[in-house]
């Protein structure tokens, strides 16, 4: 039997702002198992329609679901918690694991090729439609690490390596960092410096997740060409440009407008900052 809707987070917030700005990470409930279950099928569809999804960006301009999870009112409030009232939706992409896989994502900071002007005005969030434990290959982070700023990072591309350019941070005390398991249907939250890494998958089931980043109106992004949405509030700034949520799934030009935005994010995180 599919549990209950789980409760609003209205009285929550207050501790969880207080916890993020501590440790630079949080967690949430978001969703019931209804709502799980049928976004995690909206998966399933959307793999059929448009092949593997493995980190392509800008899904939620072309699928309806991710969109809705980004925006799903919990969510919402929270990051409003975190960044204020106005929000930007900046990029949503689904993370997979197959059972078995030996991919992982070593120690780094998501803020390292991003180019931001305010660091503190974006949070990222990590939304399991399947569970994300220890054995799957959950996220491991450093509390109270991005209150540190920037860190070295090196590049050492390899294959089983999920970051695009192998980039990582070297020494990493494991003493320091702690496990972040995820029920489906829960969320983490955390900070761009927040220092983070995840395993292999080594259970009999995939490692879903949905990864979201959102900024504030006022921040700025290098890219001249960089987009995003307005989901809360308004944006006094006008510093991107305007991306739409899509009316309905994979409509023909939204795909290859979907694969554009793509190609583009992944080379900009190519580039040095």
């Amino acid at each position: 039997m599919a549990k209950q809707k789980r409760s609003s987070v209205a009285e929550q917030l207050p501790a969880i702002a207080e916890r993020y700005e501590r440790d630079g990470v949080v967690v949430a409930d978001i969703l019931d198992d209804v709502e799980t279950v049928a976004h995690r099928r909206a998966l399933d569809i959307g793999e059929a329609a448009l092949g593997p999804l493995h980190y392509m960006n800008k899904v939620h301009t072309v699928m309806r679901s991710p969109y809705d999870l980004a925006t799903h009112p919990r969510v919402l409030d929270i990051v409003e918690a975190l960044i204020g009232h106005d929000i930007l939706l900046y990029n949503v992409d689904y993370i997979i694991k197959e059972p078995g896989s030996d991919a992982f994502v070593s120690w780094h900071q998501d803020l390292t090729y991003w180019g931001l002007a305010d660091d503190d005005a974006q949070v990222s969030m990590w939304l399991a439609l399947e569970p994300a434990t220890a054995e799957s290959g959950c996220m491991s982070m450093v509390p109270g690490s991005h209150r540190g700023g920037r860190v070295v990072h090196v590049e050492q591309p390899s294959d089983a390596n999920v970051l695009l350019l192998g980039q990582q941070i070297v020494g990493v005390d494991p003493a320091t960092a702690r496990h972040y398991p995820l029920a489906a249907g829960q969320a983490s939250f955390h900070h761009g410096w927040t220092v983070h890494e995840s395993g292999p998958n080594r259970a009999r089931h995939r490692r879903v997740g949905l990864n979201v980043q959102y900024l504030a109106p006022h921040n700025r992004q290098e890219r001249d060409d960089a987009a995003t949405m307005l989901v809360r509030g308004v944006d006094n700034f006008g510093h991107f440009r305007t991306e739409q949520p899509p009316d309905v799934d994979f409509e023909p030009d939204a795909v290859a407008r979907f694969r554009e935005l793509d190609q583009a994010m992944k080379q900009s995180f190519k580039t040095k900052r």
